[in-house]
């Protein structure tokens, strides 16, 4: 018996020209490098006899099979996805694509960048456009204030400054 995952929520077809740019290396790269090396492998481990208990056989195919998943969506997810080149009209607004520097109510700053859902980095402050806090902020100016939904209440942020490109510093 399996068990039964809901399907995921559709993300948002946004992404960044950068974050189309690294997909789609990923995807030359699987196609061109990663796979032929894998099938290389195999090949080499299907002829030493024995498949069935050929460790190296049945890994090489399982890592094929992971490849070929991975090839399939990305095949899929950028035919889906639209670029979003274009910039706001107005800079000082919170839009696709921006950074922005942003004080929560105890005075601490942080600095994000709204992103599309494929392109998420919590690390780098990459947030994904259907977030809570990016949906909050969309369309807030500097010097504005949005409320962010939480577990713990409801959390209010103050915007400091937004850029379109990255920041320098």
């Amino acid at each position: 018996m399996g068990r039964y995952r809901p399907p995921r929520p559709r993300s948002s077809p946004y992404i960044t020209p950068e974050g189309w740019n690294r997909l789609n290396q990923e995807l030359d790269w699987l196609w061109r490098v990663r796979r032929p090396e894998v099938t290389q492998a195999v090949s080499e481990a299907a002829a030493m006899g024995d498949r069935s208990e050929n460790a190296e056989y049945i890994y090489g195919k399982k890592q094929l099979r992971e490849i070929d998943s991975r090839i399939r969506y990305l095949s899929k997810r950028l035919d889906a996805l639209t670029v979003v080149r274009d910039r706001p009209a107005d800079p000082d607004r919170v839009f696709f694509g921006v950074w922005l520097d942003v004080e929560d109510e105890a005075g601490e700053t942080a600095r994000y960048r709204i992103v599309g859902a494929d392109e998420i980095d919590p690390a780098a402050g990459w947030i994904s456009v259907d977030s809570p806090f990016a949906r909050a902020a969309l369309g807030k100016a500097v010097d504005e204030e949005f409320t962010v939904p939480t577990p713990h209440g409801e959390v209010v942020y103050f915007i400091l400054a937004v850029w379109q490109d990255p920041p320098m510093d």
